[in-house]
């Protein structure tokens, strides 16, 4: 009867890592097949559109032709990082550029026109109240020989904006003549401002009813005759800050956005000439930051104030510094504070001189984004002629020493219908920037923005297979710790049919035959033989059942 044994057979160490590798390479083959594996750098390099790559990155050993190729790659790449790094600094310093353009126009709106004279007071219009409070401003003394009687220090406080409105020159005494574009004006068509010169007149100030003309050149413009009085001047016993010397009027023309500055930004007229003042309209369009210094028009409003100017931005700090120091304002300053009297006057010059000192640091006034300023040119003629002076005497019943004195004729016209746009642009801006740069990265390794789309991808690839292959072997680790066995069944007539000399025989690498059990000892034959008689084999012995063979070392079995 025949006898099986199951026997298991345990593989040597180097049998288990051959065979974990080989089902670790199977399931490796199963994972990367449903996700594509990372690219190698010579695929790669043949594959994306980065120039000269390709020629570097080959399979093979590095030879003297990749690495020129090389060198040429790298010191493309280093000109072209230099440019782009000059490019981002050009931007990075925002410059810009002034663009001076020419336009025509069917018509355009004549500017503002204040003209102020140069003497504040009318000397037959002071009373003697006047001259006690005006003093400090003056310098006169009093009327009458006497001097002020005790019963003067019982005047009322000045009321500073009636003296001003008051003993000012009147327009209507001093307008001898208006011409706007042809037609007569009169003293209806100007309003009344104050200024450092007292009370002052400004014509076409009204943005909403601005006037307009419709040609250019002498005769087309605001024609005026004036009678400045100087008979009215106040004598000068001794000098003030607010003393004139001069004779005359200031004139500033402006846009109707913009009070009057005349002091500062005003140009005189002087009696006996007749003055042209040929405009030219200019628009300037400033850049706000990073490109430039202008205060945009959203910004908030200054108080008093329709729009944002420079001169109103002074005048409101003029305004702020005497409200600090004197707590008054003076007559021309935006508020509804009270006027500052005249024994307050060495207080507000000490609080104007200190902000013209530091006016850059306390008040700083940006320029707007937007400003119209005209450009002038001045000409003049003498009048009147020796014709002229009898006739004009005549006619305002004037002798002709006080026309040659006292009258001027004004005439502003546009020298013709344009303006000049003044506009400061972005010399360099992000398209440019972009541009640039495009064009350095083709010309020096030819790469656009899809080539760096592709070596992102690539770098992807790279770290995620990477990835992949660190957490892999943990999953081997566990796969090892189970033992692995191998089940074989061996009949026992084979053995039996085997001579022992055949059980030394060696085997090619380890590998056994079928019937062999190895590294197990040929059993001796037994001194007391059975004493039944062995039966006869048959004789087709039944096959034996094993696991499929596995040429290898054994280490040990089990039956």
């Amino acid at each position: 009867m025949p006898i099986e044994f199951v026997c298991k057979i345990k593989f040597a160490e180097e049998d288990e890592k051959q065979k974990s590798k080989q089902d670790g390479d199977k399931e490796s083959l199963i994972e990367e097949s449903c996700t594509p594996p990372a690219k190698d750098l010579a695929g790669f390099a043949n594959s994306c559109s980065l120039h000269g790559i390709n020629h570097i990155f080959v399979s093979g050993r590095l030879g003297i032709r990749q690495t020129l190729w090389a060198l040429a790659f790298l010191t493309s790449l280093a000109l072209f990082l230099y440019q782009a790094a000059k490019c981002a600094i050009s931007y990075l310093e925002h410059p810009h550029v002034t663009a001076l353009n020419e336009e025509a126009s069917p018509e355009m709106v004549f500017p503002a026109v204040t003209i102020c004279n140069i003497n504040r007071f009318r000397f037959s219009a002071l009373t003697d109240a006047d001259i006690y409070h005006l003093a400090n401003l003056t310098g006169l003394p009093p009327k009458n020989r006497d001097g002020h009687k005790p019963t003067d220090l019982m005047y009322p406080a000045p009321d500073m904006q009636d003296i001003f409105n008051r003993t000012g020159h009147q327009l209507e005494e001093m307008l001898m003549s208006c011409n706007f574009s042809g037609q007569n004006c009169s003293v209806e068509d100007f309003s009344v401002v104050y200024t450092r010169y007292g009370k002052c007149y400004t014509f076409n100030g009204n943005k909403t009813t601005s006037k307009k003309t419709k040609q250019g050149g002498m005769g087309n413009g605001l024609e005026i005759m004036l009678d400045i009085q100087q008979d009215e001047y106040l004598p000068i016993w001794r000098e003030t800050n607010e003393t004139s010397l001069e004779a005359g009027i200031r004139v500033q023309i402006h846009s109707q956005d913009e009070p009057p500055y005349i002091h500062q930004l005003g140009f005189g007229v002087s009696p006996g000439f007749q003055t042209f003042v040929s405009c030219q309209e200019q628009r300037l369009t400033y850049l706000p930051q990073p490109w430039g210094n202008c205060r945009s028009t959203s910004k908030e409003k200054f108080p008093g104030y329709d729009t944002y100017s420079i001169s109103a931005c002074r005048l409101l700090c003029e305004t702020n510094e005497v409200m600090r120091v004197c707590n008054c304002r003076m007559v021309h300053m935006p508020g509804t504070a009270d006027i500052c009297p005249p024994s307050k006057i060495n207080c507000v010059d000490k609080a104007l001189a200190q902000l013209q000192k530091n006016s850059g640091d306390i008040c700083p006034c940006e320029t707007p984004c937007n400003l119209t300023r005209y450009g002038k040119e001045l000409s003049m003629v003498k009048i009147p002629s020796k014709g002229s002076a009898r006739y004009l005497s005549r006619k305002y019943d004037k002798s002709e020493d006080y026309i040659r004195d006292n009258f001027l004729v004004l005439d502003i016209f546009f020298e013709a219908l344009n303006y000049e746009t003044i506009e400061q642009k972005k010399a360099y801006d992000v398209a440019g920037l972009l541009g640039d740069i495009g064009g350095q990265m083709g010309l020096f390794i030819g790469a656009s923005i899809l080539t760096v789309l592709e070596i992102l991808d690539y770098i992807y690839e790279l770290i995620k297979h990477r990835l992949r292959r660190l957490l892999r072997p943990q999953k081997e680790e566990k796969k090892n710790t189970q033992p692995t066995t191998t089940v074989a069944t061996v009949g026992l007539e084979e053995m039996k049919a085997k001579e022992p000399n055949d059980m030394t025989r060696s085997h090619p690498e380890g590998a056994y035959a079928n019937t062999i059990l190895p590294n197990h000892h040929v059993p001796h034959p037994n001194p007391h033989p059975h004493p039944h008689p062995q039966p006869h084999p048959p004789p087709h012995p039944p096959p034996h059942h094993h696991r499929p063979g596995h040429h290898g070392v054994f280490e040990d079995f089990a039956c």
